[in-house]
């Protein structure tokens, strides 16, 4: 099974006998939220999901996207038509930051079968629809520990002895600025790998062969421990993704850069060089 389904795909699917439950994850950083971007046109059949209400706690000293709750996020999954033995398909605007969220979320509390629209729902190739879905409650009840995760010290650690990612824009990691966070700068001996390059200029992911090099070249490959950290734990679950695509098994630290900076005693590196 893969990881990312072609809007192709995902249309003889959802014509099959077995079609999947579509989730509908747009969202934007800072707002406004993609409610209204779903009440305006979406994949037919698909139940929207709020990323800040329904896959993150609330901010705090844990990150500005902490880790929902199990018994809110299991609540949404279930509202959403989500059973424990059906497929999942997740897809947003073609970033595949808030898909990925979902996406991670679904398989680190237990779901078997989970992907990503690639290249968003751009790559939808059917027509788009305004009412709601009229299926059933789900019955997924999500069970933590599926997939591995990172403290704060954690993430440290390993960047000493493995490779930890920082997937956030190449300016933010090197401390040049920091639009949302209150330092600049990354964690000490992280690798700069920004999100935007696991993604061809369609918006899709570049082929598994690609991504294996490029993640090759930044000191990742099948065998090295990998870790993954981004500003809050949303565009990381991307590159985790695309680690998986490549065929290497990557952690995802949640807190992320929000987390650190929440603690004026951890370090900070600035600069190109991992520090």
């Amino acid at each position: 099974m893969t990881s990312i389904i072609s809007g192709t795909e995902l249309a003889g699917d959802l014509a099959g006998p077995r079609p999947p439950v579509v989730l509908d994850v747009r969202y934007t950083l800072g707002g406004p939220p993609g409610r209204p971007e779903y009440d305006a046109g979406h994949i037919p059949g698909a139940a929207y999901v709020d990323l800040d209400a329904e896959l993150a706690g609330p901010p705090g000293p844990r990150g500005r996207h902490p880790l929902p709750d199990l018994g809110v996020f299991g609540a949404a999954m279930r509202r959403a038509g989500v059973f424990a033995d059906r497929p999942v398909v997740v897809y947003d605007a073609g970033q595949g930051w808030s898909a990925a969220r979902c996406w991670w979320l679904l398989r680190y509390t237990g779901h078997p079968d989970v992907r990503v629209l690639d290249g968003g729902l751009a790559a939808w190739p059917g027509e788009l629809s305004r009412t709601p879905p009229a299926g059933a409650a789900g019955d997924f009840a999500p069970v933590p520990g599926a997939l591995p995760v990172l403290s704060a010290d954690e993430a440290a650690a390993l960047a000493r002895r493995g490779v930890l990612l920082d997937a956030r824009a190449g300016e933010r990691y090197r401390g040049e600025t920091e639009p949302i966070d209150p330092v600049a700068g990354h964690i000490p001996g992280a690798v700069s790998a920004p999100t935007a390059e696991n993604l061809a200029a369609d918006g899709t992911f570049r082929p598994a062969a690609d991504l294996a090099a490029r993640f090759r070249a930044l000191g990742a490959a099948a065998g090295t421990e990998v870790g993954v950290y981004c500003g809050s734990g949303v565009s990381a679950a991307q590159e985790v993704l695309a680690l998986e695509i490549a065929g290497i098994p990557g952690a995802l630290y949640p807190g992320s850069w929000s987390e650190w900076t929440a603690d004026p005693a951890r370090e900070v590196a600035t600069g190109a060089e991992p520090g």
